[in-house]
């Protein structure tokens, strides 16, 4: 079975209550069926529809439960525009220091800089 890959445009053309889908943690899930019995109100959902909700549903720190139901209402992986053509940032690419050991000078310098207290 392949899976469903949508960009912005196609997440932006499920913004009602009869399709409604939101992208959470890269993954879309289709919530039409679950507006009314959304614990917080069909409001919150039909805020964030046809959207990246990534941010607004880890704000509000959801339960495991919550969690089980979205895995059920699973229709795709979101990649947002241009996210397979952006270069990867400098951090993720540049590779960490790595931390120098301790020399036989290293002693000398501590010695020196207690001496200043």
């Amino acid at each position: 079975m392949s899976v469903k890959t949508f960009t912005t445009a196609d997440l932006a053309g499920h913004c009602s209550k009869n399709s409604l889908y939101l992208a959470v943690g890269g993954k879309v899930y289709d919530c039409t069926d679950f507006i009314d019995e959304h614990p917080g109100g069909e409001e919150v959902l039909i805020d964030e529809a046809g959207k990246d909700a990534t941010e607004s549903f880890e704000d509000v720190g959801h339960s495991d439960e919550a969690r089980e139901i979205m895995y059920k209402m699973y229709v795709g992986e979101y990649q947002a525009d241009g996210a397979a053509n952006k270069p990867k940032s400098a951090s993720s690419t540049t590779p960490k220091p790595i931390p120098a050991t301790e020399s036989a000078d290293s002693g000398r310098l501590v010695s020196w800089v207690k001496s200043w207290f």
